[in-house]
């Protein structure tokens, strides 16, 4: 496995394992979610994969073939009048095809990102899970990830 800056070669991977996620977070709440869409265009995805502000990395095989992704965002609040300048890498979606989960696939990618954090001066990297997504839950506690806020609704 090699874990590497995503190009345009891996979008039909990387667009399988969107299909997966959205599936995960419509089945936990469909009131939100849409069934059959799509969070990114192709020309949306290409437009993300040259953006050194929002690198996509993926997992793969000798062959290429996407095993799991890491979409990122680089943060940073500059003059803020509450914050610190603090720079954090956000990982915006992290997923592993759900046909290969358990081979720490999904460790080493959040390995591989906290890592290309720190080289950026990151002071740290945050990310959201669905309250609804238990699993994803579990994963990131085991990784040693702590909660930072909590997002609390009402529905009317």
């Amino acid at each position: 496995m090699i874990i590497k800056r995503a190009t345009e070669n891996n979008l039909k991977g990387i667009n399988k394992l969107l299909e997966q996620v959205l599936m995960v977070h419509h089945n936990g709440r469909p009131d939100l979610f849409k069934a059959g869409a799509k969070k990114y265009t192709d020309e949306e995805l290409c437009e993300i994969l040259e953006d050194d502000n929002r690198p996509i990395f993926v997992a793969v095989d000798d062959n290429d073939t996407v095993l799991g992704y890491a979409f990122c965002i680089l943060k940073q609040e500059i003059g803020n009048n509450i914050l610190t300048d603090i720079k954090t890498l956000y990982i915006d979606d992290l997923c592993v095809d759900e046909e290969l989960r358990g081979q720490h696939i999904g460790t080493a990618l959040y390995d591989f990102v906290k890592d290309f954090a720190k080289s950026e001066g990151c002071y740290n990297v945050t990310l959201n899970v669905w309250a609804c997504n238990e699993d994803a839950h579990k994963f990131y506690e085991k990784l040693g990830l702590v909660p930072q806020k909590f997002g609390m609704e009402e529905i009317l």
